[in-house]
């Protein structure tokens, strides 16, 4: 099984935004991604990447949330443009969650905007599972031969400046009922969360931008030998390991989908990984968009 990794697209787009919906917590968001120099976003990398695995034979795309930037309509539309237009690819074969852009706001949180827009990527092989969350109705597992790829929303409406993320006592609760179940028995789990769960040093950090029940995850995954757990949030290609009583699970990070940078371990690309049949992790690469040709490369996925 040959699944792709993109994360943080960060779709702007202000059409029918009319200024009321931009005195609030967007003004900051606006500002950051408009003025910050050192974070150029492009949507047309977007579309490149997009278009670019539309050509290669994977069998499931990853997309580790904040797709868009403000969480307007106007972006999740531009998003659905993407998947259903460019991609092309069976709902059944994509799994997205949501990242703290796109319950940027409680409007967007009340109104599971995201799980609305998003809908048809949002259907669960094991439905009794589903719990209610600001993005939607998570977990949602998607099961596959010696796969079970299983994605979990950590995205809630915060103040302006804080970009934590939590899963919350029933999403776990679910999550360990699947883990559990007769459905995962032989196949390996790829978890998906927007957050990462290896938390920033800091306690002030850890508070602002990191994932509150980073710890209870790991305990879950703490019995499997191997696996998957993939996000998004720190805009850097990045590989660590998580220990488990039996084996370890690779912890992979991917790099912003439209984001220009100087770094290889920022620019915008895609991560790559196949899993066998059997459930064995066989490979685990990162590509890089190259401006200059328009073309993807291999690059390093550092590990820290």
């Amino acid at each position: 099984m040959r699944i792709a990794h993109i994360s943080d697209l960060h779709v702007l787009a202000l059409e029918g935004a009319v200024p009321f919906r931009l005195f609030n917590k967007r003004a900051t968001g606006y500002a950051n991604i408009r003025f910050n120099r050192k974070h150029i976003h492009k949507a047309e990398l977007v579309h490149a990447i997009a278009s670019h695995l539309s050509s290669l034979k994977i069998d499931h795309l990853v997309i580790s949330g904040d797709v868009s930037n403000l969480a307007l309509e106007a972006e999740f539309d531009a998003v659905r443009t993407i998947l259903d237009d460019v991609l092309r690819l069976p709902h059944s074969a994509v799994t997205l969650v949501p990242g703290n852009h796109d319950v940027y706001t409680r409007g967007a949180e009340q109104s599971q905007r995201f799980a609305r827009y998003f809908e048809p990527y949002l259907v669960s092989d094991l439905p009794r599972y589903l719990t209610r969350q600001p993005g939607g109705m998570f977990p949602i597992v998607k099961l596959s031969d010696g796969v079970a790829v299983i994605g979990l929303s950590s995205a809630v409406a915060r103040l302006p400046f804080v970009a934590s993320g939590r899963l919350g006592d029933d999403q776990l609760g679910a999550l360990q009922a699947i883990l559990a179940s007769p459905e995962l028995r032989g196949r390996v789990p790829v978890v998906v969360v927007h957050h990462p769960v290896h938390n920033p040093p800091t306690w002030l950090k850890s508070r602002l931008e990191g994932l509150a029940d980073a710890a209870r995850l790991k305990a879950l995954l703490s019995p499997f030998d191997r696996g998957l757990l993939l996000h998004g949030h720190l805009h850097r290609r990045i590989h660590r390991t998580l220990p488990t009583a039996t084996g370890h699970i690779d912890v992979l990070g991917a790099t912003s989908a439209s984001l220009v940078h100087p770094s290889s371990a920022r620019m915008a690309g895609y991560n790559l990984y196949e899993v066998s049949m059997e459930g064995a992790v066989r490979s685990l690469d990162s590509y890089c968009y190259n401006e200059a040709t328009g073309g993807f490369a291999q690059a390093d996925l550092p590990r820290a």
